[in-house]
């Protein structure tokens, strides 16, 4: 396609949800911290391979259950107040002219606090280059100050994106680790990927 072009995406699903934050009590990852995993994901009409398929499931959100599947960790999903179309060329354009205008999306189930938490992974897609706006809302809400923070992302061609700038600068006092980026059309078959990366950055050990 032409144009600007969010997360590539695979028709790859898991089954079952990821449990979320508000469902039960902080749990504690086998390297002894806090984790918390919150990701922005997007179901609906999607790029795939220069073309477009339709998903049930967005891939941040099947990479999220994976990873949650693997390591202790309370899960929150990001959900916008003003829900992005399923259809592909709206989102794109939305996305642009939230870009543009340093927009700052509301979010319709905001956390009350992070502060039991010791490390955060941020899940999104990639959007022309950068994570979706409305994770800079979610960023800019919370104090960061002696967390680590871990990007997560889903791609057509551009890995982490602008995403370690863009929490450096929304999450001040965080330290920004070593982050996780997976093609949408391989998100599917990501799991020796994702334990590895698991590993080196401490949240798995087996």
């Amino acid at each position: 396609m032409t144009g600007v072009q969010i997360t590539g995406c695979s028709t790859s699903q898991s089954s079952g949800a990821a449990p979320e934050a508000s469902e039960r009590p902080t749990t504690t990852s086998s390297s002894g911290k806090r984790v918390l995993l919150a990701y922005f994901s997007r179901p609906g009409e999607n790029y795939f391979n220069g073309g477009r398929t339709n998903l049930k499931t967005g891939n941040t959100e099947v990479l999220a259950r994976m990873i949650s599947e693997r390591i202790e960790c309370d899960v929150h999903r990001i959900e916008a107040v003003n829900a992005y179309s399923d259809d592909y060329d709206e989102t794109v354009a939305r996305n642009v002219r939230e870009q543009n205008a340093d927009a700052r999306p509301a979010i319709a189930n905001p956390l009350s606090t992070i502060d039991r938490y010791d490390v955060v992974l941020l899940g999104s897609p990639i959007w022309n280059v950068r994570a979706p706006m409305i994770m800079t809302t979610f960023a800019e809400r919370y104090d960061f100050r002696g967390k680590t923070v871990h990007p997560v992302t889903t791609h057509a061609m551009s890995g982490l994106g602008t995403t370690v700038r863009d929490y450096a600068a929304s999450c001040p006092g965080a330290t920004i680790g070593e982050g996780l980026a997976v093609r949408g059309e391989e998100v599917g078959k990501a799991d020796a990927e994702v334990r590895s990366w698991l590993r080196r950055i401490g949240a798995l050990q087996d």
